[in-house]
């Protein structure tokens, strides 16, 4: 099922802001304390937790979000589409969220030639949901049980393809975050099947983390498991950021954003894969051995991000030239133009769009034109009404 735009990235009201809080030092009594074993392994406790609050950590994120800033924000894979395209979005309330969006599409690559859209959300709570022209559905649904803990369930259901559910836990601390996520699990055939992923990032100074990932994936029974084990680290240093990947499969990924000035962002992502090649005999055909081979690719990127407009542009080193750009012409309409060169195929794809923002009430009205802020007053400078 092809994937659909967001109508708006309000996915955070779903996950509680973090408070910054110290570690909690286990209670001084009882058993606890009187017991010379459980003393002792409290005084251990106590003492690496005032050493990481005197150290000023904070919470790395997550691995799935560890190069965001490059690969979500800056480059233009997220938002590129062929064809010509409209989506008529239209919001209904702000507090709590709730939106339904229209797109209409035609000679798309990846999108349907309709699909339908609705979220709703709160400050703990999420949903969105799509269905295209071919009853294709898919859905998110996020909770956030306290100011660490949000459970997601994600639901997808294709025509012609099997189902996919998936099951996540999020846990995020003051300066760590655990995520546990299960793919289509199942214990109904006599044991364990589906994928299941475990992921820890941990900060060990204010700006550098450093994370590990492990998966085990079994698709039946008669067959046997598969697993694997990735390692991640990223420094954040306020106006750049350096991440790096060591996937199982060989892989080693490395991204660079860096903040140029307040509207310019700049992003590198370089990867480089390690396998074997067999090697066959020139005149029977027949593989006669295997020889290492490596092979990389860099893509560098900027976003520039003006008053009514958002540009963003990429190129890599395959010979590939990508380009995004949103005008905003009106207060409730924008313009949208997508485009790529591949040189060395000598192939090119466009994309075209419109964008059309109503509102429900009068006051969201006002709000998307700039009019008024959240609260309903005057906005400085704004045309009086």
């Amino acid at each position: 099922m092809s994937e659909q735009q967001p109508l708006q990235d309000v996915s955070k009201m779903a996950i509680p802001t973090i408070p910054s809080l110290s570690p909690q030092v286990p209670k001084q009594n009882g058993l606890w304390s009187s017991n010379p074993v459980f003393s002792y392994l409290n005084d251990v406790y106590t003492n690496i937790a005032e050493h990481r609050k005197s150290l000023g950590l904070t919470n790395p994120g997550t691995v799935e979000n560890l190069s965001k800033e490059v690969t979500r924000d800056v480059f233009a894979n997220q938002y590129f589409f062929t064809g010509l395209r409209a989506d008529l979005n239209k919001a209904f309330s702000l507090n709590p969220a709730f939106q339904t969006s229209h797109t209409l599409s035609i000679g798309s690559e990846n999108l349907p030639p309709y699909a339908f859209s609705a979220l709703y959300a709160k400050e703990d709570f999420f949903v969105q949901g799509n269905v295209d022209n071919d009853l294709s559905f898919s859905g998110k649904v996020n909770y956030g049980w306290d100011e660490h803990n949000i459970s997601k369930v994600t639901l997808q259901i294709a025509h012609n393809q099997p189902v996919m559910c998936q099951l996540e836990q999020d846990y995020q601390a003051n300066d760590f975050s655990i995520n546990v996520k299960a793919l289509n699990p199942t214990l109904l055939n006599g044991g364990f099947t589906g994928v299941a992923v475990a992921s820890l990032l941990q900060s060990f100074t204010s700006k550098f983390a450093v994370g590990i990932e492990s998966m085990y994936s079994r698709q039946a029974l008669s067959l046997p498991p598969d697993s694997a084990v990735n390692y991640f680290a990223r420094y954040n240093a306020g106006n750049w950021i350096a991440t790096a990947q060591l996937q199982a499969q060989g892989a080693l990924v490395g991204s660079f954003w860096r903040k140029v000035t307040d509207r310019v962002e700049a992003g590198l992502e370089t990867q480089l894969v390690a396998s074997v090649k067999p090697i066959t005999d020139s005149m029977m055909g027949t593989p006669i051995g295997y020889e290492p081979v490596v092979e990389g690719q860099t893509t560098i990127g900027a976003k520039y991000e003006y008053r009514q407009s958002v540009f963003r542009g990429q190129l890599n080193s395959a010979g590939k030239v990508a380009v995004f750009m949103e005008k905003r012409v009106l207060p409730t309409v924008s313009i949208l133009f997508s485009g790529e060169i591949d040189h060395l195929k000598n192939s090119s794809k466009l994309g075209v769009g419109l964008q059309f923002e109503s509102a429900g009430n009068e006051q969201l009205m006002l709000m998307q034109q700039g009019l008024v802020d959240a609260n309903g007053n005057p906005v400085p400078g704004a045309p009086q009404m």
